[in-house]
C-alpha cells in the first residue's frame, strides 16, 4: 500500500523589498504551505502573491503566526500574555482567510512559528489560548506542532485536529524534541536528510544529535524555506520518498481519504 505523507514549508517571510526563501521553487514540491501573518515576516502583497502560488501548485495553505517580532524573525523568546496571544493569531489568521477566500480557497491549518512554537511545546497556558483561538474561529483547522509537545496533548484533549511534524531539516534531542535554532548557516547533506526521512516516515525512527535512537510519530514533514539549499534539499526528500512508494499530499486530503 502506497503510503502519503503531507511536506509543508514555511513560506511568504519575505518584507518590502527584503527577500527570504525560494517560494516559487519550493511550491513545486511541498503540499502544504505556512504563510507568515505579517508578524515574523511578510506583508500584505506577499500574503496574496503567495496564496495564488499556492493555487497554481495545488498546494494547500495555513497561517504561520508568530510573536510580533520582524526585527528578530518570531526566534525571539518575548513576554506575551495568552490572551494577547489569541488575540494576534485570530487576526493573523484572519488576514490569510481573507486572502485565500479571495483566491477561492480554504485555509487548511494553523502552525505557530519560532520562538512561539517552542515556548508553547512547553507551556500549558499558552498551549491552550492558541486552541481555544482556534475553535473560537474554525475549530476544523488542523494545529501542526511536535508529537512531544503540550500543545500536541492540549489539542488532544480539547478534540483539536492536531498533525505531528518531522522536521527534516533541524536535529532532535533524546526527549524527542527539535534542537531550536535560529537560523542554520550551512548546507545539509541532502541525501542523508532524505534517508532520515524516509526512515522517520516509513519505521518511525530518527537518530538524536547524541546518537541515540528514538521513537518519532508524524503525520507532516517541514522543510524550513530559510535552510540553504532549500528547494534542492525538498526536491531530493520528495524523490526519495516517492521512489520508496510514500506520495506527497496535502493533509487534509489525506485525512479525508481515510474517513
Amino acid at each position: 500500500m502506497v503510503k502519503q505523507v503531507d511536506l509543508n514549508c514555511d513560506m511568504g517571510e519575505s518584507f518590502g523589498p527584503w527577500k527570504m526563501g525560494n517560494d516559487e521553487a519550493m511550491m513545486r514540491y511541498i503540499s502544504s504551505a505556512n504563510v507568515a501573518g505579517g508578524f515574523h515576516a511578510g506583508d500584505p502583497t506577499t500574503m496574496r502573491r503567495t496564496v495564488e502560488l499556492a493555487r497554481e501548485h495545488g498546494v494547500a495553505v495555513g497561517i504561520h503566526a508568530g510573536y510580533r517580532d520582524l526585527v528578530g524573525f518570531g526566534r525571539r523568546g518575548m513576554q506575551v500574555s495568552p490572551r494577547e496571544i489569541q488575540d494576534e493569531l485570530i487576526y493573523q489568521l484572519g488576514a490569510l482567510r481573507e486572502f485565500a477566500r479571495c483566491c477561492g480557497m480554504e485555509v487548511q491549518h494553523v502552525k505557530p512559528h519560532g520562538a512561539l512554537y517552542m515556548a508553547a511545546a512547553r507551556d500549558e497556558e499558552l498551549s491552550r489560548a492558541i486552541v481555544e483561538a482556534i475553535r473560537q474561529t474554525d475549530p476544523d483547522l488542523i494545529l501542526y506542532c511536535m508529537r512531544a509537545s503540550v500543545t500536541y496533548e492540549v489539542a488532544k484533549e480539547m478534540d483539536q485536529p492536531v498533525a505531528a511534524e518531522f522536521f527534516a531539516d533541524r536535529g532532535y534531542n533524546e526527549d524527542g524534541q527539535i534542537v531550536f535554532t535560529r537560523r542554520v548557516e550551512q548546507e545539509l547533506d541532502a541525501q542523508q536528510v532524505a534517508e532520515r526521512t524516509l526512515r522517520a516516515v516509513r519505521d518511525g525512527k530518527v537518530k538524536t544529535d547524541g546518537g541515540a535512537d528514538i521513537d518519532i510519530e508524524l503525520d507532516s514533514v517541514c522543510v524550513h524555506g530559510d535552510t540553504p539549499g532549500a528547494p534542492d534539499l525538498a526536491r531530493v526528500i520528495v524523490e526519495h520518498l516517492s521512489e520508496n512508494g510514500v506520495e506527497i499530499k496535502p493533509l487534509a486530503g489525506i485525512r479525508k481519504a481515510s474517513t
